[in-house]
């Protein structure tokens, strides 16, 4: 038996023998409105009438194709629809093994890392190097300077004890 929601048009499927001439408090599960369902008689009807709409939709989609998506990034299609060409899409970014198998090269996370820590110590070296014309050009950033060096060494010294 199909029940409709009146309050959110929801349609739930209940077994017939679920609900008695008497009626039964049904509660839907979408929205909470609670109603009291009584049995339907035409359910003979109701059978005959989805029996005839699946036959109409069978018969509406008989002759049709179903749709492909066509995929908009292939070679082939833009190709032609846009005159781009592009040789060895399948291999880009790809590195050949010995074996014949193929991996990908790409710039990880611990690269990032690595390159990062060796920017800092670059940069905090060049600074070790110009502290004096640095301070000598600009006498106001003294006080920066040495706040950053210390914040280093609480870094260094945090980092230490952590690791011991």
């Amino acid at each position: 038996m199909l029940l409709n929601c009146n309050s959110c048009q929801k349609k739930f499927v209940v077994p017939d023998d679920a609900i008695t001439k008497s009626g039964r408090l049904v509660q839907c599960g979408s929205c909470g409105n609670k109603w009291t369902q009584f049995p339907i008689e035409n359910i003979e009807s109701e059978k005959i009438d989805i029996k005839e709409k699946t036959k109409l939709i069978k018969k509406k989609n008989f002759g049709k194709k179903p749709k492909i998506k066509k995929n908009l990034y292939t070679a082939e299609y833009l190709q032609k629809k846009h005159g781009l060409r592009i040789d060895n899409s399948d291999n880009a970014g790809k590195k050949k093994l010995s074996k014949g198998q193929e991996k990908k090269s790409t710039f990880g996370f611990y690269s990032y890392i690595f390159f990062l820590f060796v920017f800092l110590v670059t940069t905090f070296g060049i600074l070790v190097l110009t502290k004096e014309k640095i301070i000598y050009q600009y006498p106001s950033s003294e006080l920066y300077i040495n706040y950053l060096y210390e914040v280093i060494e609480i870094v260094t010294v945090s980092f230490a004890q952590f690791i011991n």
